[in-house]
């Protein structure tokens, strides 16, 4: 093993097949600028180097959770799959295999291994993506492998639209893969006795044999007999309910809780109580709790760019989607506490920084309600209707009220509303739309088009346009907003990480706008002002000079349930 000594700038690390790794010093175009080293494993090539910049790796999933095993952090990093991913999509080729063996076999003109399979997001089960890297074509040295890929990519970013940005953004990814590893690691406090509480004060006593519990029983025995007829109706199959109500003479096209409540029928009102226990009982029950919680933890795996927006996923325990009434298990150790910080209107703020519209900038560059504050720039101090074209533009609600609303937002603040009405145009027309920093949308049929939030009015289709047209303008429209959000995410993650560096708080949660810190009481203001500050940091760092300020609402509380 090499000496201990201090180093500072970009080192590469390659994994090899005895488990040993292979390091060496990078010049700014990714060459290497000193001969190789060898260590016996990852840890000990980081313990024998101490400050160096960046490291440059194959996957941080990979490599980092080792680091974190054996007692040691980086600062920094580039992640080479993280980036391939990126730089595939802004080349058009979304979706293609981003792992270092099909990287370099692009590069060398031979055959592309695909990636390893990923379990689906928020599965039931942990993933084992990236465990095992994909063999490398020809049995290419995996260091030589590594440094030509890395070389290719910062001349692709350097090729790019706006190459500042692209390279800003692959280092906020990889910023947030080692946030992801080190939240996965840190684990969410979770008191497993009192979710066995209010589980059985939720869903009432266990039967034997895999059974319902008793509150979804009696809740099932209620929807039935509001039918009548003797007729058994199972609420967990939604083609049971729609049968059921159809014969009742109401005809559904779902079974969303939105729909059930606009009907007048004496089986709703069980209905919505069912759907909203067998939730908890199926997502976060007693099966839940023994798979998922260990040590006071809740642990899962964070998939930083899961989503196509660039918003992250999870792998195993439904971690971005914890019901309000099992936070109440989420209960920090003693003597700590949990600082709940929720980014206040997030994506207008978003809309105005990345459209320049100087009205919506002004009005976003205060840290009260946003849409408080619109609603007194005509919207004769109606906020609900303000909120509702605001978002309007954001989703493509332009059916209703919605379009009144949007005809007025558009009058005030036209160049916001042109930028999200001409990526909704590229989007039917079939082109391709980017985020603020450079994240590339998926072409047409590789990807769910997001439709509007539940309850939110159906758009119009714009003349001409065929539905599944529609359907990806509402995406585009949406995912050059909501990506450019997710990337000024990524960035008040590092800011934040980096502000905590020398305390004893740490990372516990993240999903897409919220965060929350687990940290000594005493350390409780010092953490809610870096948050503030980690926000107004990734503001000016993602889209520059702007009047726009991206405020949180912070709670200092002991249980997640009491945050605002």
């Amino acid at each position: 093993m090499s000496e201990k000594r201090p180093v500072g700038g970009r080192w590469a690390m390659a994994e090899y097949a005895d488990s040993s790794v292979v390091v060496c010093p990078l010049d700014e175009e990714g060459r290497p600028a000193g001969p190789p080293e060898r260590s016996a494993g990852p840890a000990e090539a980081v313990r024998a180097r101490p400050g160096v910049a960046r490291w440059v790796w194959r996957s941080t999933a990979s490599l980092y959770p080792r680091l974190l095993a054996a007692g040691l952090r980086v600062e920094r990093c580039y992640d080479v799959e993280a980036a391939e991913a990126l730089l595939l999509g802004h080349e058009g080729a979304y979706g293609l295999p981003r792992s270092l063996s099909a990287a370099f076999a692009r590069l060398s003109g031979l055959p592309v291994p695909d990636d390893p399979p990923q379990g689906p997001a928020d599965s039931a089960q942990p993933s084992l993506f990236a465990a095992e890297p994909v063999p490398l074509p020809l049995d290419a040295d995996p260091l030589q492998a590594l440094l030509r890929v890395y070389a290719g990519q910062l001349a692709r970013a350097a090729g790019t639209v706006r190459p500042e940005r692209m390279r800003l953004l692959l280092a906020a990814e990889s910023a947030g893969t080692l946030v992801a590893a080190e939240m996965g690691r840190s684990g969410l406090p979770w008191r497993a006795d009192v979710h066995r509480e209010l589980l059985t004060e939720l869903l009432g006593e266990r039967y034997p044999g895999g059974a319902p519990p008793r509150r979804l029983a009696e809740l099932a025995e209620r929807v039935s007999v509001a039918f009548g007829d003797g007729v058994r109706v199972r609420p967990d199959l939604p083609a049971d309910i729609i049968r059921a109500f159809s014969r009742a003479g109401i005809r559904l096209t779902s079974t969303r809780a939105w729909e059930l409540r606009e009907i007048d029928h004496p089986a709703v009102a069980p209905l919505l109580e069912y759907k909203r226990l067998y939730r908890i009982h199926t997502a976060h029950g007693w099966s839940w709790l023994r798979s998922w919680v260990r040590d006071g933890r809740f642990r899962t795996e964070y998939v930083p760019g899961g989503a196509a927006s660039g918003r992250w996923t999870t792998h195993g325990g439904g971690a971005l989607q914890i019901p309000r009434a099992v936070r109440r298990a989420v209960v920090a150790d003693p003597g700590w506490c949990l600082v709940v910080a929720d980014a206040d209107q997030l994506e207008p703020r978003v809309l105005a920084a990345i459209s320049r519209d100087p009205g919506l900038m002004a009005v976003s560059g205060g840290t009260g309600d946003l849409y408080t504050a619109l609603s007194r720039r005509g919207f004769p101090g109606d906020r609900a209707a303000a909120k509702l074209a605001l978002l309007g533009a954001v989703y493509g609600q332009t059916s209703g009220d919605g379009l009144r609303h949007l005809a007025d937002l558009r009058r005030r603040f036209p160049t916001a509303v042109a930028y999200v009405d001409e990526a909704a145009r590229a989007g039917e027309e079939g082109r391709l739309v980017r985020t603020w920093l450079g994240r590339t949308c998926p072409p047409p049929g590789t990807a769910e088009p997001a439709g509007p939030p539940e309850g939110a009015e159906e758009p119009e289709r714009p003349r001409g346009a065929t539905p599944s047209a529609r359907a990806r303008g509402r995406f585009t429209r949406n995912f050059v907003v909501q990506g450019s959000a997710a990337e000024w995410a990524l960035l008040m993650l590092a800011a934040l990480r980096a502000m905590l560096r020398d305390l004893r708080a740490e990372l516990v949660f993240f999903q897409h706008d919220e965060v929350i810190v687990h940290c000594p009481t005493e350390e409780a203001g010092t953490v809610a002002e870096a948050v503030r500050a980690a926000g107004e940091s990734a503001g000016r760092l993602t889209f520059g000079s702007t009047p726009v300020r991206f405020p949180f609402t912070t709670s200092v509380v002991e249980c997640y349930a009491d945050a605002r």
